[in-house]
């Protein structure tokens, strides 16, 4: 079983994410600002995370960057989820230790076949 973390402060967002996430070979928690959500992945050990960039408190950047000062996730896969869409932002995020990115509005059929990609990478 995959445990996926998702961390967005807009509830309909996490709802779709859990929809399309919805199977028996997946656990899925979420939380809906940085603090929460870095806190969940500390206790969980997650597969894959699932991260918002704009986020109260602290936000998606500082989680990705907190994580990956912590050794026991030097491996884990983290992909930013955010209405940011500009030219260079897919960059800078990849920069700051984001394994993928993802814009909303959600393209149903690619983010799919990315997270189908994340979770059955040989790392697992």
């Amino acid at each position: 079983m995959k445990n996926i973390v998702v961390v967005d402060d807009n509830s309909a967002s996490r709802e779709l994410i859990r929809e399309l996430l919805d199977s028996p070979d997946h656990r899925i928690t979420e939380a809906a600002d940085g603090r929460e959500g870095l806190d969940l992945i500390l206790a969980s050990d997650p597969d894959l995370v699932l991260l918002d960039i704009q986020l109260p408190g602290l936000d998606g950047y500082s989680v990705a960057q907190a994580l990956r000062r912590n050794p026991r996730f030097a491996k884990l896969k983290i992909v930013a989820v955010t209405a940011f869409a500009m030219q260079g932002d897919r960059e800078k995020a990849l920069a700051a230790g984001f394994d993928g990115y993802i814009t909303k509005p959600i393209d149903i059929c690619s983010f799919e076949e990315q997270i189908q990609e994340l979770l059955h990478d040989e790392c697992f």
